[in-house]
């Protein structure tokens, strides 16, 4: 799948400042460090559209993209790693919290998470926070390229059965790797399913 027009539309530092738009949001979010922005500019097809940086921590605002006119790519602050004080940091978990707690154009968030490694407590927190408030989102496992497929899995499979100790079912889940583009198709087709009903 591949896009005429996908730019920058703004940065903002709380919802109620965010475009009002009907248009369908799906918002990007993950711990510090797994992947976010590769993945983003791997999905768009657009090679600096999201900065990557080998810093965590860089996305301390919400960003956004339009996509051919027809929804809006959210970029949100990665929670976990980054080097900020306490009162920044509250205010930035704040400012993810009333995006998509009260964000009526957002249809999923997807979660981030690296496959590489075992289910993280921020993680889990993190997912379960969603739940509790009836957050929608999905699962993107990242970086799957870095290990043997049949480690990859088993990587899954621990998470997962972490994640049902508090959970009876789980979203939909990809897997993606940014430098091969695996999951590309299977995310956008899951996207486009919202878009033209």
């Amino acid at each position: 799948m591949d896009f005429n027009e996908v730019y920058f539309v703004g940065s903002y530092d709380r919802e109620g400042a965010c475009p009002k738009t009907p248009m369908p949001e799906f918002a990007f979010i993950g711990r510090s460090n797994v992947g976010k922005s590769s993945l983003i500019n791997m999905l768009t097809g657009r090679v600096n559209l999201a900065r990557v940086s080998k810093q965590p921590g860089k996305t301390q605002i919400i960003n956004f993209f339009n996509v051919d006119q027809k929804w809006h790519l959210v970029d949100l602050p990665g929670y976990g790693y980054a080097k900020i004080s306490k009162k920044k940091r509250a205010a930035w978990e704040k400012m993810i919290e009333r995006y998509l707690v009260t964000r009526e154009q957002l249809v999923t968030a997807f979660v981030l998470l690296d496959s590489r490694i075992p289910l993280q407590k921020i993680d889990l927190e993190f997912i379960n926070w969603m739940g509790d408030r009836s957050v929608p989102f999905n699962i993107i496992y990242t970086k799957v390229d870095k290990l043997k497929q049949s480690e990859v899995k088993g990587n899954i499979k621990r998470i997962e059965q972490g994640l049902l100790q508090y959970w009876n079912e789980l979203p939909q889940q990809f897997i993606s790797s940014a430098e091969k583009g695996t999951g590309r198709e299977e995310i956008l087709q899951y996207i486009e399913g919202f878009i033209t009903q």
